[in-house]
């Protein structure tokens, strides 16, 4: 049965954020009150207003400022390291943002490792024409070098302080690496899907994880045709026939193409435009031994450029147990969960509508709104499978501007309404 509701969301939902910094505080969002209710019309310029208050206190933080100067930002004992440059003039709307991870890792030295990032410092830049080229240090000379735990709290801050500098494009931050690397794009990839405008991963390793959220993330994989060791040959061409049956089954998702080349073991030439040999049929090479040969332009950049980051998609496919654990924010695009939260969930809005699908969900999570996606003049129906449909009229709300701005550093993702799942299910 259908109701129509409005809903004071803020004296109903009690959220938690941790803001995305060092020693982070937890905010909570406050009651309701008679002031907190924020114009409709002027919706917009609340939102650069608190982005603007957001942004002259972060920079005026002296831990900010000490770690953008020094290039290195900590969490805990784990310390990122990186090397950021620009190139060519910069666009209307700023500068992309590519983030290059090294090889290395597997327990080598500091030297080594320290080399190997030096290597990653010319390895992508030296064709770049414009953009912003960032070569991160792993944390540790671990095999998983750039998806230590810490990792991933890092790359968000690193990702708010290149916005806070404001010459760069939020929606156009891309993730690219080589060998270990690579096995640093599928991980940080799957699990932060919601920060990158598209992703290249060369010579790495799956290590057995989720492609699901990759519906939004556009994703280029390349391998040698003999780099065995650890399959990552075969490997890397069995998840391209992943991606192959997961947008089969979802037409205009999971975007991706993959690359295996010709004649070659771990190192190959993509780090620059010339067209170079690679398998025309990628399930024919795996299954048969089919080596017909296209020659194509691999240089990351060049494929990941025709994508930009749409931070409110409206489909979200989000595999809850693909996430970082430290990562110091509970969302994902307009989606929040505690983190002792497990299942799948999927997400679709447009015209007022929303419609949500679970499978395995133990937990409850949140949905966030603002202009871009609703109208708040009208009610919002929402449609829960196997469950019921009800109308909400949402009201947006400056404490919700607020903690979400604080939330992940990002203009992108501001909002002004949340709803509870579980309160929309008790509704229904």
């Amino acid at each position: 049965m259908k109701k129509l509701l409005t809903v004071c969301l803020i004296t109903i939902l009690i959220f938690v954020f941790a803001a995305a910094s060092a020693g982070a505080q937890i905010l909570t969002a406050p009651m309701l009150d008679a002031d907190s209710e924020l114009d409709i019309e002027s919706l917009k310029e609340a939102r650069e207003e608190v982005w603007e208050n957001y942004k002259a206190a972060r920079l005026s933080d002296e831990a900010v400022v000490e770690e953008m100067e020094n290039s290195a930002m900590r969490f805990g004992d784990a310390v990122m390291r990186f090397y950021a440059e620009n190139y060519g003039e910069m666009p209307e709307n700023g500068y992309p943002i590519y983030i290059a991870m090294h090889g290395g890792g597997a327990n080598d030295t500091p030297d080594f490792n320290d080399a190997q990032w030096a290597d990653m410092v010319e390895y992508y830049s030296d064709a770049l024409e414009c953009g912003v080229y960032v070569a991160v240090r792993g944390v540790r000379d671990t095999w998983d070098t750039h998806f230590n735990p810490e990792s991933y709290p890092l790359y968000d801050r690193l990702i708010e302080y290149l916005i806070l500098v404001g010459s760069v494009d939020p929606n156009r931050v891309y993730l690219e690496g080589f060998s270990a690397g690579g096995d640093g794009v599928y991980a940080v990839g799957a699990r932060m899907a919601d920060r990158f405008a598209a992703a290249n991963m060369s010579s790495g390793h799956p290590n057995n994880i989720s492609m699901v959220n990759f519906y939004n993330l556009p994703i280029q994989l390349q391998a040698g045709e003999y780099d065995d060791a650890f399959d990552r040959n075969t490997m890397t061409a069995k998840y391209g026939l992943i991606l192959d049956e997961l947008e089969a089954e979802n037409p205009g998702a999971y975007q991706h193409r993959t690359l295996i080349h010709a004649d070659c073991g771990h190192n190959y030439e993509d780090y620059d435009r010339e067209p170079i040999p690679v398998m025309a049929d990628v399930a024919g090479w795996l299954e048969n031994g089919n080596r017909e040969i296209v020659n194509v332009d691999s240089f990351p950049p060049d494929w990941m450029d025709q994508f930009v980051r749409d931070p409110i998609p409206p489909t979200i496919m989000w595999d809850l147990g693909t996430r970082a654990e430290l990562r110091e924010t509970d969302a994902y695009y307009y989606l929040s969960a505690d983190k002792n939260t497990h299942g799948t969930i999927f997400v679709q809005y447009g015209d007022n509508d929303v419609v949500i699908g679970t499978d395995g969900l133990d937990g409850d999570f949140s949905i966030f709104f603002n202009e871009d996606m609703i109208d708040f003049s009208l009610p919002v129906h929402f449609e829960v499978a196997g469950v019921g449909e009800l109308d909400v009229m949402l009201i947006p709300e400056r404490a919700w501007l607020e903690t979400t701005t604080m939330d992940r550093g990002d203009p992108n993702f501001q909002f002004e309404a949340a709803v509870s799942y579980e309160w929309l299910v008790e509704n229904m």
